[in-house]
This record gives C-alpha cells, sequence and structure tokens, in this order.
C-alpha cells in the first residue's frame, strides 16, 4: 500500500470524505490542548468524533483493549492519532483488535488484515510510528512488539506547529531517536538499498536541520519531522539493531523518555561497533561493515568513524542529557531484558558477558 501524505487539513478532510467516514475514534492526548485542532475537529458537522486519551507513554495492552471496546460499542469506522510514538502504538493495536475475538486474549490471536482507514498526525519528531508496521506495547511491565503491514497509517499528515510546545526535553530526545533509528537502520543485518538510502537522508537531515528544530524555527522543525518519517521508512524495512533491544528496560525502569534511553545505549553501543568489525554478524563480510560505517560517518558530516563515534557522544553530552544510577543487582535484570532475536541484526556479536559490560558503561 503506497501510503498518503495530506499537504493540510482540508485534503484531511477530502480524504476522509473520499474513505466514507462517518465516525472517527480519535485517539490522542494532550495535542488536543491545541487550538487549532480542537477547533478543527469540533468544526466537523457531518462526521462525529469520538475520543480516546486513555493511555500513557509507554502503554498499556489494557489500555489497547479500552480503546477497541470504546472504537466498536461507538460503531466507529476509521482511526485517527494524533500525537507521539505511544499514542500512534496505541492507536495501531485499536486498529488490529479491532477485527479479532473480543472474548480471547487479542496477543495469543493471529492478526487478520483489516481496511479500516487509519491516519496518522505525529506531534513529534522521532519515532517514525507513522511510517512503520511496528507497535510496542508493554504487558505486566514487558515489553511486547506487535508487528502487521497492516497498521501502517494509510495517510499521514505533517504539521509543523504541533511541535512548538514540546518540552525541550521531549524535543531532544525524539531528535535522538530519530538520529539512532537511522543508524541502527544503516549498519543492520537485514539493510538493502532501500533502506540504506533512507538511513543515509535521515541522518543528513538531522544534522542539517537540528540547530534550526531545537530553536523552534518552522524550517527546522518541518525538517526534523521529515527525518523522524525518513528514518522510519528505513526501519520499516530493516528492523532495529542492539541499541532498541537494549534500551526498553532502562525506558521503564529508570522513567526515561525512550529516545533518550536508545541514545544513551547508543553512546557505547557506537563504538563498540567501530572497534568489533572482524566479529560482524554480516554475512556480507567486515569489508562491507566498514564501508557502510564510513559511510555513516559522512552522512554525519566527520571524516572517518572514530570522528562519527565520538560525535554522536559529543551530541548527546551538548544536550545535557542526563544518565540514571543504577544499583548493582539492576544490571542482571537488565541483560536478561535483551531480546536475543534483536541482536541477530546487530552488525556485530554480543555475547552475555559483552552486554553486562556495556550496561556498566552505559549507566556509570
Amino acid at each position: 500500500m503506497e501510503q498518503k501524505v495530506l499537504k493540510d487539513y482540508q485534503e484531511l478532510y477530502s480524504f476522509l470524505k473520499e474513505k466514507n467516514c462517518k465516525k472517527i475514534l480519535l485517539v490522542s492526548g494532550r495535542a488536543m490542548e491545541d487550538e487549532k485542532l480542537n477547533s478543527y475537529f469540533s468544526s466537523l458537522d457531518d462526521i462525529d468524533v469520538v475520543r480516546f486519551s486513555d493511555y500513557k507513554p509507554n502503554p498499556a495492552y489494557e489500555s489497547c483493549v479500552e480503546g477497541t471496546k470504546l472504537f466498536l460499542k461507538e460503531n466507529c469506522d476509521c482511526i485517527i492519532a494524533i500525537g507521539g510514538g505511544s499514542c500512534m502504538d496505541t492507536a495501531k493495536c485499536i486498529k488490529l483488535f479491532a477485527n479479532m475475538d473480543q472474548d480471547t486474549d487479542y496477543l495469543k490471536q493471529s492478526i487478520v488484515p483489516n481496511d479500516i482507514p487509519f491516519i496518522a498526525i505525529p506531534t513529534t519528531a522521532g519515532t517514525g510510528s507513522e511510517a512503520t508496521r511496528f507497535a510496542i506495547i508493554y504487558v505486566n511491565g514487558n515489553k511486547q512488539s506487535i508487528s502487521d503491514y497492516s497498521c501502517i497509517p494509510e495517510a499521514v499528515l505533517f504539521d509543523p506547529s504541533l511541535l512548538k510546545n514540546l518540552p525541550d526535553y521531549q524535543k531532544k530526545a525524539t531528535m535522538l531517536d530519530t538520529l539512532s533509528h537511522a543508524i541502527e537502520s544503516y549498519w543492520a543485518v537485514k539493510a538493502n538499498d532501500e533502506s540504506r538510502g533512507y538511513a543515509d537522508e535521515a541522518i543528513r537531515l538531522v544534522y542539517e536541520y537540528k540547530d534550526s528544530y531545537l530553536n523552534n524555527e518552522e524550517e527546522g522543525l518541518a525538517g526534523m519531522l521529515k527525518a523522524a518519517y525518513i528514518a522510519g521508512k528505513a526501519i520499516n524495512i530493516t528492523q532495529t539493531t542492539a541499541g532498541h533491544a537494549m534500551c526498553y528496560k532502562i525506558t521503564s525502569k529508570y522513567h526515561a523518555a525512550h529516545g533518550h534511553s536508545v541514545a544513551l545505549v547508543m553512546t557505547k553501543l557506537f563504538p563498540y561497533v567501530v572497534e568489533h568489525t572482524s566479529d560482524t554478524n554480516d554475512p556480507r563480510g567486515e569489508g562491507y561493515l566498514k564501508d557502510t560505517l564510513q559511510k555513516i560517518a559522512e552522512a554525519m558530516g566527520c571524516e572517518n568513524v572514530i570522528q562519527a563515534s565520538d560525535g554522536f557522544n559529543e551530541l548527546f553530552n551538548e544536550l545535557e542529557m542526563s544518565v540514571p544510577h543504577a544499583q548493582e543487582e539492576d544490571y542482571e535484570v537488565l541483560r536478561n531484558s535483551v531480546n536475543p532475536d534483536r541482536l541477530m541484526n546487530n552488525p556485530v556479536s554480543l555475547d552475555i558477558e559483552t552486554i553486562d559490560d556495556l550496561y556498566h558503561q552505559i549507566l556509570n
């Protein structure tokens, strides 16, 4: 399915009419405090709007179930998600669950694709969730990944003005998430020419627009939205690597934003990959990995991979991102949280001792 990029809210209305939408489930939280958005959705005289906001960062399975109940109870025929990654992931699950048996645990059922119209309006420039087939939710505090192509939004609308009131911390964290997505996708074992092209473009966009973005300028906000979207298209092909596999427990255990956590992991993972190319998992060999790392460096505006690795750390420090304080007993929990399957996509091999050592470096 070719995803449609809507230019403005008039195009959004035309899209809804084209899809014959009569009642929208609007999944959104604080974004609806925006006067323009609130006014727009309140003025849709010929389309009913049912609002759902009962989800939190790192959304729980139970929230997705409640959203699905509301969608079905109200006979909604369309879903619009306005928010960041947690909002998008919740909406994706609602879309998938709405076509499944309500009396059985949704996570124990096979996904049956459906054609419920689904539109995404991102309010952060980070997760790229508007471009991917993945949703991350939590079950009893444990990460659960759900994947199906039918949960990719059918259309997406980018409105840079929605980023203007983001707290600085969230702006920084989401930008780091975009950069981490692009780097991980670039070096992933599953990378191909298409994903590498997206990853390269996304990295260049991050560095081109980061200062303008952090200064809250319209051009920078639009540029970073594009970077996040392009990085999402890359990740949709390759999936993530050890950076993300190792970050999820940091996010839940220390209450850090997802982008903050993954970038924290990357500050030690990036130099480790650079120094251990001989341990590559990629069947294309060490030469291919070294060439990939050099291309990443060039996209970052660096002459070589050492500069690129150091540059990532410098950016993290420049943004004044904190490092959580870990207790010694935390490390067993952290290393046991890593999904071994995700590590097969990492460019170099990581055993449990290495993962433990990396966590000690990351949180020290």
